[in-house]
């Protein structure tokens, strides 16, 4: 038997011999220093809002009294009156005990950083005293002898919400207006040593929430809610000079005023900001800045709000709560992803996605990150206010190693399907896996243990493409059977996917052979064997998702030896796995069958995947009459219909396209009506069927979830003729 290849977005080689998956220690993502496999540590009952590290062993500040051991370990909890230190290494908690305490109020500890010479730590939040000693908000603790430094105490009169340190100074935001007996407002610096309230003046109308010293040692950069800073217009961000105060960077309009800068952060290679918004056309993602001058070099555009940000080996590290991404040509609006990785030089993110829950408080998940180093291997801590980790018990803090991968990937999803003489193909739906995009798919014929082909794809939880693997020389009737692993880079291998049959084909299916023959860039055949994967026929490897369990293989279909995809109308649809750029010429064809008598999605395409879209036009729908509408938003909704009803328990052929020419409707191989209409909107999407939004649509149907039943749904990237259209339907 020979082989063809196939494979959307990925590397291809012979597979040879058995596949066991070697225990490998490398980790994840190429460019990712950590796994995705969160390590034991302990845990608190309260919020963790700010981690700092000096060598190998982590300080964690926040809101709490206690810490216990990790869920399903030994030992008893102990007082932590909202701070406690731990060894990096093990996650367990050193005999360095300080008590953050205020005499009225909720004490808490906002914000931690480490003196350049490890020796010091300084915290800053809202207490009067530490281990019973005065403190106002700031203090500073030796870190040998864990106990805090007298002589430095220079009594800020609110909260301290940020901290920057150098060899010989402390710079702060927070919430304050005095520094000791100065008037500072929400930013000041002091001697690192003796807490002298220095001139370093900086007078913000709002409060400070982040601040960094710039590579260049001569500039700090401010970040918080502020809209002026020492009368000069900028808001939420400011450069100024770091012996002074003076503004020397504003940014006025720069970031949208209902957002503000949460975090900030520093390297060699820019300058980072964290950001969190309010209300409609926020801005919650990242930017970063040149280091020199401090202009923009990105910014990324996803929403939900960023906490923290890190930069470590050319990665950036980010807790949020990320929803959406589409506008930087990733994810679409849907559930929330506490932790990205991208490079500092970019907006695209890396395949690494370990997971909290929201938890407790605001319900915004991890809210600070530190890397420290224990041997050789170095460790990334969150603290936050989440209560699980990767879907296990895990509160306010947890970390991630750069060695020991463990996790394997998902299993693969596989349909098998002959539609041309002595040839099947094996489609498989890429696996996801938390810690590498790129994964080597194995494929086993006939329950034989030696793979027949080994494929590479890349993929992520938002982006899993169709591989297509041919074998050829198949015998005519001959029954062969299909399964697939996944691997990572370190070795772990998913489990063997399910046994897919299928039997080479004696003559080429006729209706295929047109729809291929005309250039379908996308199309599912629904003669998947499992759910979850609605196969791509064509050589753009343009899968679908199915949604909410669909019957699979409904019979008879459509056309000769073809099976139906069944829809509940209440629930379940199809999407493509992959975001398509606007088409401005394109034909979208199905068949249907139906009795329905309150309408729904055919075809149409959407900025969405597993919820209603925001952006839609390039529909086709059934109104309750049960006539065909094929509709186009260009400034207002243009629509053209179909002479009769069809929800009649027939079969019924579609074809819609659009080109420069206009728009043309075609139901049973006949035109129905067209336009000139050339325009529509202007997004990138996906394709859907059987379900999207139909929201202020002309005529709009009861239910946007068409019941019936659908089959050879195909999306082409030119403008079907008549003759064309005529002659798919004359096939069935």
């Amino acid at each position: 038997m020979g082989t063809s290849l196939a494979v959307a977005g990925g590397l291809v080689a012979a597979g040879v011999g058995l596949w066991t998956g070697a225990d490998r220690a490398t980790a994840t993502s190429a460019q990712v220093r950590f796994t995705a496999d969160a390590l034991p540590t302990w845990q608190t009952n309260g919020i963790v809002w700010a981690l700092a590290h000096s060598g190998s062993t982590v300080f964690a500040g926040g809101t709490f009294s206690q810490i216990r051991p990790p869920q399903g370990s030994s030992g008893a909890a102990r007082n932590a009156v909202n701070f406690a230190a731990f060894d990096a290494a093990t996650g367990n908690p050193t005999n360095c005990n300080l008590s953050f305490t205020i005499g009225s109020g909720t004490a808490t500890v906002r914000a931690l950083a480490v003196s350049p010479d490890g020796k010091t730590l300084y915290a800053g939040g809202y207490f009067s005293a530490v281990n019973g000693t005065s403190a106002g908000s700031l203090a500073a603790i030796d870190i040998a002898s864990c106990t805090p430094k007298t002589s430095f105490r220079p009594q800020m009169n609110a909260t301290v919400r940020a901290l920057a340190v150098t060899a010989d100074t402390v710079y702060a935001g927070g919430d304050f207006t005095q520094a000791g007996s100065e008037s500072r407002g929400r930013f000041a610096a002091v001697d690192a040593s003796s807490g002298s309230v220095l001139p370093f003046d900086v007078n913000a109308d709002a409060p400070g929430r982040a601040v960094t010293v710039a590579p260049d040692g001569k500039h700090v950069v401010l970040g918080g809610d502020f809209f002026t800073v020492n009368g000069t217009s900028t808001h939420a961000l400011a450069v100024v000079d770091a012996a002074s105060g003076a503004v020397t960077t504003p940014y006025p309009g720069f970031i949208a005023d209902n957002s503000v800068v949460k975090s900030l952060a520093a390297d060699q290679d820019g300058v980072y900001t964290g950001n969190e918004g309010t209300g409609h056309h926020a801005f919650d993602g990242r930017i970063g800045l040149d280091p020199a001058t401090f202009a923009q070099r990105w910014r990324d555009t996803c929403y939900g709000a960023t906490q923290s940000v890190l930069p470590y080996r050319s990665v950036l590290y980010s807790a949020s709560h990320a929803h959406d991404c589409s506008e930087v040509g990733e994810f679409p609006d849907g559930a929330r992803h506490h932790f990205l990785a991208q490079s500092t030089g970019g907006t695209s993110h890396y395949g690494w996605f370990p997971q909290t829950n929201d938890g407790l408080g605001e319900q915004i998940g991890p809210r600070a990150l530190t890397v420290a180093t224990s041997g050789s291997t170095d460790y990334l801590w969150s603290g936050g206010e989440f209560t699980t980790v990767n879907d296990a018990p895990a509160q306010g803090l947890t970390r991630f190693a750069s060695t020991g991968d463990k996790g394997a990937p998902s299993t693969p999803v596989v349909t098998a399907e002959s539609v041309k003489p002595s040839e099947i193909a094996v489609h498989v739906r890429s696996a996801f896996d938390t810690d590498d995009s790129r994964l080597t798919y194995r494929i086993y014929r006939d329950g034989g243990t030696t793979p027949v082909v080994t494929l590479t794809g890349d993929s992520t939880f938002w982006s899993r493409p169709q591989l297509t693997w041919t074998d050829k020389g198949v015998t005519a009737g001959a029954s062969h059977s299909y399964r697939v692993t996944a691997t990572d880079a370190a070795g772990n291998t998913s489990a063997l996917s399910a046994s897919v049959p299928a039997s080479g084909a004696a003559k080429a299916d006729a209706y295929a052979s047109a729809v291929l023959g005309d250039g379908a860039q996308l199309y599912w055949r629904y003669s998947d064997t499992y759910p979850g994967l609605a196969a791509d026929t064509s050589s753009a490897n343009s899968n679908g998702v199915h949604v909410g369990g669909p019957a699979l293989r409904q019979s008879p279909g459509a056309v000769p030896g073809s099976t139906a995809l069944g829809l509940n109308g209440t629930s379940q649809w199809v999407y493509s796995d992959r975001r398509f750029a606007q088409p401005a010429t394109y034909s979208m064809e199905t068949w249907f069958n139906t009795s329905t008598t309150t309408g729904g999605l055919l075809t149409g395409f959407g900025d969405n995947t597993a919820k209603a879209s925001a952006a839609y036009d390039k529909q086709v729908w059934m109104n309750n009459a049960g006539r065909v509408v094929f509709g186009v938003n260009s400034g207002g909704w243009k629509t053209l219909s179909s002479s009769a009803a069809l929800n009649n328990d027939a079969w019924h052929h579609m074809v819609a396209t659009q080109s420069p020419n206009g728009m043309a409707l075609y139901i049973d191989g006949k035109l129905q009506a067209s336009n000139t209409v050339a325009a529509s909107r202007a997004y990138s999407g996906y394709w859907h069927a059987g379900y999207d939004n139909l929201r202020g649509v002309p005529g709009a149907p009861t239910s946007y979830w068409f019941k019936g039943q659908l089959d050879e749904t195909a999306v082409y990237p030119t403008a079907l003729t008549a003759a064309k259209a005529l002659s798919h339907y004359n096939l069935r």
